[in-house]
């Protein structure tokens, strides 16, 4: 917070000067004339100026009567009016757990053991680490509702923290339910800060380190890279069926359409047959013999391909010499049927 204006002390000190010099001078006339400059500065003191990012919270003799956006503005001049500007649009950080040092530099840190030691839900003990940013969003409440909100705010992220580690084991704590801890700490902690009107908006509450004691730390991260080992497999297993499973798939959908063209294909193979069988019963029952005869011939050709055959219509005489061919005989059938 922060309040600019020219105290009367000051303001009436200048004044006294300012009239001594004159009188040294000989401008005795003058000493009139310097009240009413005094009563000008007075009036222009009352003008302030608030900056982007800021609020001012304007009071008439320690009342509040109004909040000033950023800008040029004025209030009547002190002791009557006075305001009070409040960053709105920084955002600040509460460390609970640990502190860094050199101005804020990351890299040299901390720890604060009475803060960060605690209790798990299977009691055993853990040291973390917490980062909450806030900013303000009621000015008023910032300035007068609590004497000093950011401790408040501080020693609440501790309570908010020790009640949520209280409710997971210590593995939890350090793997999987780092992410809900967290969320229940910023879920505890704003409404601590609506409880007491503080006038804070809690926009992040984040765990930096969570750890076991010093002295069983090794064992424990051993623990959590066995975990971290177990989901990497688990993914790879998970990647792997995801691969796998479409190929089989598409290798049974392959097969069934490969069966169904094959049942297709028999089918009408079938078909064909059927209608070839139909046209020669057809044929048949209208000339038996002529029919009969044909189909032997048909299986004859196709029992004994590339084979001269001799085919003696009626019964004959049994004299198979006009038959025998000068350059002798690739194949002779001799049928007396009829």
């Amino acid at each position: 917070m922060d309040e600019r204006r020219m105290e009367p002390e000051d303001l009436l000190q200048q004044v006294q000067e300012l009239i001594k010099r004159l009188k040294q001078k000989g401008l005795g006339p003058m000493v009139f004339v310097i009240p009413i400059i005094a009563v000008l500065l007075w009036a222009a003191s009352g003008i302030y100026m608030v900056q982007p990012g800021e609020q001012a919270v304007v009071r008439l003799f320690g009342k509040e009567v109004g909040i000033t956006e950023p800008g040029l503005r004025y209030q009547l001049p002190y002791p009557i009016q006075t305001h009070d500007t409040v960053n709105i649009a920084n955002v600040r950080r509460a460390e609970i757990g640990f502190r860094n040092g050199d101005g804020g530099s990351p890299g040299i840190t901390q720890r604060i053991p009475e803060e960060a030691l605690m209790l798990t839900g299977d009691e055993n003990i853990v040291e973390a680490q917490l980062v909450v940013q806030y900013v303000v969003q009621n000015p008023s409440d910032f300035l007068f509702k609590v004497k000093d909100p950011e401790q408040t705010l501080r020693a609440a992220s501790e309570v908010a923290l020790r009640g949520a580690v209280g409710k997971t084991t210590i593995d939890q704590t350090m793997t999987e339910g780092r992410l809900l801890v967290e969320q229940e700490v910023q879920a505890t902690l704003q409404s601590l800060m609506d409880l007491y009107e503080t006038g804070i908006l809690v926009t992040q509450a984040k765990l930096l380190v969570v750890d076991p004691p010093e002295s069983v730390k090794d064992a424990f991260h051993e623990v959590v890279r066995a975990y971290e080992d177990k989901e990497r497999l688990v993914q790879e297993a998970e990647g792997y069926r995801e691969n796998l499973i479409p190929r089989a798939r598409g290798r049974a959908l392959e097969i069934i359409q490969q069966a169904e063209a094959y049942k297709e294909r028999r089918t009408l193979e079938a078909s064909g047959d059927a209608e070839r069988f139909t046209e020669v019963l057809e044929s048949y029952s209208k000339a038996k013999v002529v029919t009969r005869q044909r189909l032997y011939l048909e299986m004859i050709e196709e029992v004994m391909p590339g084979v001269k055959k001799y085919i003696i219509e009626g019964q004959g005489d049994g004299n198979l010499l006009q038959l025998l061919p000068l350059g002798g005989t690739e194949g002779v059938k001799v049928s007396n049927e009829k």
